[in-house]
Parts: C-alpha cells; structure tokens; sequence
C-alpha cells in the first residue's frame, strides 16, 4: 500500500514537472525549434525501446534471478540490441530530413541515457525504498525542466542559441541513469532457476518468447517513432511542433498510469490483486485518468484562448480534441496492461497490440500514396479515431480476463 501510494505520488509530480517543460518548451522556443527537437528525442526514444525489448517489463514479471544480476543481463543485452540498432536510427534520422550529424549523436546519447533510467526504474521498484522509489521518478525530469529554464534565460541574456532543449532532456535521463550504476558494480553471480523459482499458479509472469517480446517492441517502437518522422516529411517541422508538443503534455498520463499502476501490481506479485480491490477498480482509475487528459486539453485550449501562448501556437487548436479522444483511450488500457501478465495471456496481448499497430501505421502512411494528400488536421482525426477504437477494443477484452 505504502509502495503503491508513494510511487503514484512521485509519478503525479514527474507527470506535473514534464508538463512544465512542454510548457517551458512552448513558451521560451519557437515550434521550428521543437519539431527538430521532437524529430530527435523521438528517434531516441524508438532506439532505446526496441534496444530495451521490453526488458524494465521482464524484470519485474520474472523476478526469479536477484534483482542486481537481472539488471546487469537487462542492461547487457539492452546495451547490444542498441548498438546493433545504430544503422536503422541514422537511417531514421536521414529519413527525417534532419542533418545526419549532430543529430545522431543526439539521439544516440538520448537512447542510452534513458535506456539506463527505465532500468533503474524497474530495480527500484524491487530492491529500491520507497524514497528511492520517488526520487529516480521526480529528480530527472525536474534537473530537465530547471536546466531548460536556466539556459534559455542565460541564453538570452548572452546570445547562446545552443541545442537548450536536447542538453536538458540528456542531462535529465543521465541523473535518471546513476540509479542503475550499483546494481551493475556488483558481483555478477549466475543463478539457474530452478522450478520452484519459476511463477505459480496467480503470479505475474511473462512466458513471452524472446522473438516475441522484440516484435512487440519493434511494433510499438517505430509507430511512436513513425508518427513524428511521418509528420515532419508530410507537414514540415512548424506543423510537427504543433503536434509533437501537445502530444508531449498528454502523453505523459498514459504513461503515469501503466508505472504509478501497473508496474507496482507486477513488482507486488499475488498482493497485486488485494491492492487493486482495496484501491480501486482498473475501470474508474482509467476513467478519471480520461477525465485528467480532457482537463488538459482544456487548459491547452484556456492558454490559447487567453493568449498565453505566443501566437505562433495557434496551430495547435485543430489537435486537441484528437489527441485528447486518443490519449485517454491510452490511459484506459494502461490501467488494464498488468491483467495479461497475470492471467498467463502475456502472448495474446502482444498479438492484439501488434494488430493495432498495424492498423495505426496503415492509417498513418495512407497519405503518402495519395495524389493530393489530405491535410494534417484530417490525417490526425482520422489516426486518432482509428487509435481510440482499437485501444478500448483492446481494454474491454483485457477487462475481461481471469
């Protein structure tokens, strides 16, 4: 319970430090500046998820090797897959009609920084107090959000026009990595587990095959990537920024969801079950994390109306109802995402996701075959409809498994 309430509270405040730096980010930058920006982390982002291949999830399904030597295996075979990966990453970057250099060595760093905080993550979660628990959550993202702040104010009263945005998010993800560095200093001890070690009947586990788990990650990887890549090839970086930035802000609550929730079931084992009753039902936490997406939204929309924003955001209106519908379809499938670990129907999950991924990237890249592509307010109707339909399709059934 402790754990549950702690990690939830942390993760509310990383999720309310995050929506300050997208503010800061729409405040202090231009939108050219935060699509190239966007294009970037999220090419960082694609490569540190497929490197990853699920394994934050892994450890804390599985949790039959020490919590210590079971990241050192994660961040090896993490560490491998990304470099491996180096080649589709600078192909990626190519296709977004970004410099090859320095972007790559952005996302490069990007990748593994976080690659090392979403580690770190998980082994807090297993061996980490509760303290530890909240500071591996809040202190990176609130060192990015001060560290954007202090340099664009510096920036503008000394003239720098440096990558403000790319040094801050770096500088957030590498506090984010110190947490992994003790785990992997210490002896590493091959365990063989036995039988006994394995899950029993009402454990979480994830029977996954490796193959699977990467097709997975693979599939989920280059649609968070392709839709940013995509929009900057079809739109340009301004109409990018638009969406890239309010997606920023309202992606953060699925995403609080599946670690302040999800994640703590699985690490909790067979308790995860009482806390869920005890707590709440997945249903009404994913329905009020819908309620907070469409408070957002409207606060987006408040800071237009209002003229906060400067008026080269205007651009961002046409993009707030769908990607509100879109994000909070997200949030009610976050608060079921343990449900298949636990019901030993990890497999199908994955199936179902790739499905949707699938119809997702179709919708997506459908304008690019077109003579006279549609515009980018109806591409985004169109996604984001196709996106919520699936997900609570995906919802319900999971809902429904024992």
């Amino acid at each position: 319970m402790k754990t549950t309430r702690v990690v939830a509270l942390s993760s509310a405040v990383a999720f309310a430090t995050q929506v300050a730096f997208a503010l800061l980010m729409l405040r202090l930058f231009s939108p050219q500046e935060v699509g190239e920006f966007s294009v970037i982390s999220q090419i960082g982002f694609f490569w540190m998820t497929l490197a990853l291949a699920q394994a934050p999830l892994g450890m804390l399904a599985n949790q039959h090797l020490p919590a210590h030597v079971a990241a050192q295996q994660a961040w090896r075979a993490s560490a491998l897959r990304g470099v491996g990966l180096l080649p589709v990453a600078a192909l990626a970057v190519w296709f977004s009609q970004l410099a090859l250099w320095p972007a790559l060595l952005w996302a490069l760093l990007l990748a593994f920084c976080q690659m090392g905080w979403m580690l770190a993550q998980s082994l807090t979660l297993l061996v980490g107090t509760v303290w530890q628990q909240a500071a591996v959550r809040v202190l990176p993202p609130l060192t990015a959000a001060a560290t954007v702040l202090t340099a664009a104010l510096l920036g503008a009263s000394v003239g720098w026009s440096g990558p403000t945005l790319v040094l801050s998010a770096l500088l957030g993800y590498a506090l984010g990595a110190v947490w992994l560095v003790p785990a992997l200093r210490e002896r590493d001890v091959h365990l063989q587990s036995s039988p006994s070690a394995e899950a029993t009947s009402g454990q979480p586990s994830d029977p996954r095959s490796a193959s699977l788990r990467m097709a997975h990650t693979l599939v989920d990887a280059l649609l968070a990537t392709a839709i940013i890549v995509v929009w900057q090839r079809l739109y340009g970086a301004q109409e990018t920024g638009w969406m890239s930035a309010l997606l920023r802000v309202l992606g953060f609550l699925p995403a609080v969801v599946h670690m302040a929730w999800a994640q703590v079931a699985l690490a909790q084992g067979h308790r995860a079950n009482n806390v869920s009753t005890r707590l709440a039902s997945p249903w009404w936490l994913g329905l009020g994390a819908f309620a907070c997406v469409i408070v957002l939204g409207l606060s987006c929309a408040a800071a237009l109306y209002q003229e906060w924003l400067d008026p080269r955001w205007s651009g961002v209106w046409p993009y707030i109802a769908p990607l509100v519908l879109w994000q909070g379809s997200a949030c009610l499938s976050a608060a079921f995402s343990h449900r298949p670990f636990q019901t030993q129907s990890a497999s199908a999950y994955s199936w179902g996701c790739m499905a949707l991924g699938v119809l997702q990237a179709l919708v997506l890249l459908a304008p690019m075959g077109l003579a006279q592509p549609i515009d980018a307010q109806q591409h985004m109707a169109a996604f984001a409809l196709v996106s919520s339909l699936g997900l609570f399709a995906l919802t319900v059934w999971m809902a429904r498994l024992r």
